[in-house]
């Protein structure tokens, strides 16, 4: 048991069959094949080890506070969901369509502001020149090639919060598990080396099971405490990241753009900063971003690139007068295959994100999550039908293996090298990605010895900004307690935000629309800082300026030292996490959050 969670007086152990962690596509997975195995008229039912007579019993903590609470917008070639759900009708959820077109599009950057390679700038030079001859406008350009592996093609859109709730009520209606939302998971609970349950992070009770699915995430209590436990196999490591960040939009009157229409977008507002714009029914849409880990920028504020990115001028077109009708974010775990940790041992099998099953080449990871719980359910069916014990061999022989012969095995591999190439530069990151797709893996960029990290002020803006003007600009931000990202944007030529009340609002309005922050009185803060001597040391202070809700800031009775933290603004993101450079944040488990079915 965690040292840190200390058993309640009160608190009773509880007895479950399997305990799993975390409600997403994985567990919905899981969930779904798991109850479909047990329903299945057999001479022989299966039968509780806990509870004999009954049917296993089976329990999922979530995190949040509702199950329809997980932040993102989806395109998905849904290959293992349709398997799951051959005659799914997308009409039946909530914000899904089929994907009917998908575009690639190039960005140029209309201002100027962005550091983009001097190649790229000649790019855009001629990418304008040409423009102009054809006529064309909004200083963006669909690509007349999209490579086969980045295609969605006969896939969905989904609201993942809209997707979880549906799933969850299938299972649900079953009777053969139970989901309980608003039920944090503190740790997994070790006995001798071996997996025994989980510890409830509310008042420390024990909830005893013989398996404990973890699929709590990339940045998940559970998985952080078997890491801690068990180490990575050799050779692999989590080191790539990604904030994702979206707002969904309700379309203005004057935009046609038809339902099911899917645009990736490149190049703006930053070279290194990919972006989306999913069309579903009903004149809505998802927009968004993602700000990558090898982004060397030390001013990774994902919200103010969010608001550029929309206004870009190929963008705004369709969303200028749009209203935002909910507003998320989300941490994304991007080492793929390389971030795989140990998938099973005595007592627990991992899923999902937090497993290594996200395709970093193809930027897809619903579909591979779900198909990791489908696998393990099926792997957890045959234990149950041979009455094999639970132990690392038998989730080995079952679930691993079956993973192991699976397409998700095969995709991972061509994709495992795909991004060598950013922690070199964008135009190798592009590259590398490049030869790695359309060759199937079997050529990609070399990774480098040491992975690039977040420079420095004065080094990033070399040659753009004086010294003199980024000490001015710390001591101001310092001094008015806000992140320093606002005022070395306009020093750079980033054009202010000029707020229209309904797309365009402040990131603390972005917080309340379409669903509150909340953060029950009983539980600890969210981001605690272990030493405040390391938080005097730092020197970028990544943490202030990535945090999604600016619930780090800096601090007023500590400026330039330990940050301060609004608990009521944390949406539990957990990019702090892994911007810290010196591993000086305890991110603790705790409900609340956004709260919005549509994200």
């Amino acid at each position: 048991m965690n040292p840190d969670t200390p058993l309640s007086i009160d608190a009773k152990p509880l007895d479950a069959d399997i305990v799993c962690t975390g409600f997403g596509p994985a567990m919905g997975g899981f969930l779904t094949t798991l109850t479909r195995g047990l329903q299945e008229i057999s001479e022989t039912p299966i039968e509780s080890r806990a509870m004999p007579g009954l049917p296993p019993q089976v329990i999922c903590y979530e995190r949040a506070d509702d199950i329809a609470f997980g932040v993102s917008g989806v395109v998905t070639r849904a290959r293992a969901i349709k398997d799951s759900f051959p005659e799914l009708n997308p009409e039946e959820i909530p914000m899904s369509t089929r994907v009917k077109e998908e575009k690639l599009v190039y960005l140029l950057d209309p201002h100027g502001a962005s550091r983009r390679p001097a190649l790229m700038k000649l790019g855009d030079q001629v990418f304008r020149a040409v423009s102009g001859l054809l006529g064309l406008e909004h200083d963006g350009f669909e690509l007349p090639y999209c490579p086969d592996f980045l295609h969605k093609k006969d896939g969905f859109i989904f609201s993942l919060g809209q997707f979880n709730q549906w799933v969850g009520q299938q299972v649900m209606m079953t009777g053969l598990a139970q989901i309980w939302p608003s039920t944090p998971v503190a740790a997994p609970l070790m006995e001798d080396g071996k997996v025994a349950g989980v510890v409830l992070a509310a008042d420390g009770t024990e909830v005893r099971a013989s398996l404990t699915v973890v699929g709590d995430g990339p940045v998940g209590q559970v998985s952080r405490k078997l890491d801690e436990q068990l180490g990575m196999p050799e050779g692999h490591r989590r080191d790539e990241w990604a904030v994702g960040m979206k707002m969904v939009v309700e379309l203005p009157d004057h935009c046609e753009l038809p339902e099911g229409l899917v645009f990736h977008t490149l190049g703006y507002p930053e070279p290194e900063i990919f972006g989306f714009f999913y069309v579903h029914p009903g004149r809505v849409a998802s927009v968004g971003i993602f700000v990558p880990s090898w982004l060397e920028s030390p001013v990774r504020t994902a919200y103010r690139y969010l608001q550029h990115f929309v206004q870009h001028p190929y963008l705004w077109r369709y969303l200028k007068g749009g209203r935002m009708r909910s507003w998320g974010a989300k941490s994304l775990l991007e080492s793929g295959r390389r971030g795989e940790p140990f998938l099973a041992g005595d007592g627990f099998a991992r899923i999902g994100e937090n497993s290594g099953s996200t395709n970093v080449l193809t930027g897809s990871g619903v579909d591979e999550a779900w198909l990791t719980g489908t696998q393990l359910a099926e792997a957890v069916l045959e234990i149950y039908r041979e009455g094999l014990p639970f132990t690392k061999e038998s989730l080995e022989a079952k679930y691993v293996a079956r993973r192991r012969a699976s397409w998700l095995e095969r995709e991972s591999k061509v994709a495992e090298n795909a991004r060598n190439g950013f922690q070199r530069g964008v135009l190798q990151g592009f590259l590398g990605m490049g030869l790695a797709g359309l060759t199937g893996g079997g050529f990609f960029m070399p990774r480098p010895k040491h992975d690039a990290e977040p420079r420095k002020p004065e080094e990033f803006y070399v040659g753009r900004l004086s010294r003199s003007e980024i000490e001015r600009a710390k001591a101001r931000a310092e001094r008015e307690g806000k992140p320093l990202h606002d005022q070395l944007m306009d020093l750079c030529g980033w054009p202010a935000i000029e707020y229209d009340g309904q797309l365009l609002v402040s990131h603390q309005d972005a917080l309340l629309m379409g669903g509150k922050v909340q953060a029950s009185g009983e539980f600890p803060n969210h981001v605690v800082f272990r030493q405040s001597q390391v938080c005097r040391t730092c020197e970028t202070h990544l943490c202030v300026e990535i945090c999604s809700g600016e619930a780090i800031h800096v601090s007023a009775e500590d400026p330039a030292g330990v940050p301060g933290f609004d608990r009521e603004k944390c949406v539990h993101c957990g990019a702090c996490l892994w911007n810290c450079p010196e591993a000086n944040i305890e991110f603790t488990a705790a409900p609340g959050g956004l709260h919005s079915a549509e994200n």
